[in-house]
């Protein structure tokens, strides 16, 4: 009976090392689409989100993750001090902050025309 268990699997010559790794071709393949085309994306994203937070300096005009524009009257280490209007001033977390503020607008509100 044992020699019948034997006979069941693969021969030392009929490649049996080849199916197991052709085995896994398909998971290391599904693995690498998922890192170029998702982590690697986000990871990337991320360092820039940092860098632009260590890079913020008095006078930037921001837009914050809420979508508030304003222009940065103090920097803490972990809060800023936005002018939204004049004389306006709110207190948001560094982590808030968006990014830059579009060179063309204003703080001061829309334009009318």
């Amino acid at each position: 009976m044992i020699d019948m268990a034997y006979a069941m699997g693969p021969g030392g010559g009929q490649g049996g090392d080849m199916g197991t790794l052709m085995g896994f071709l398909p998971m290391v393949l599904i693995f690498a689409v998922f890192y170029f085309l998702l982590i690697r994306p986000q990871q990337k994203k991320a360092k820039d989100h940092r860098a632009l937070l260590d890079n913020l300096k008095k006078g930037d005009a921001v837009i914050t993750q809420g979508g508030i524009y304003g222009k940065i009257a103090a920097i803490a280490d972990q809060e800023v001090i936005l002018e939204i209007a004049d004389k306006v001033k709110v207190r948001v977390a560094r982590g808030s902050i968006a990014g830059l503020a579009p060179s063309s607008s204003s703080t001061s509100g829309p334009s009318n025309s």
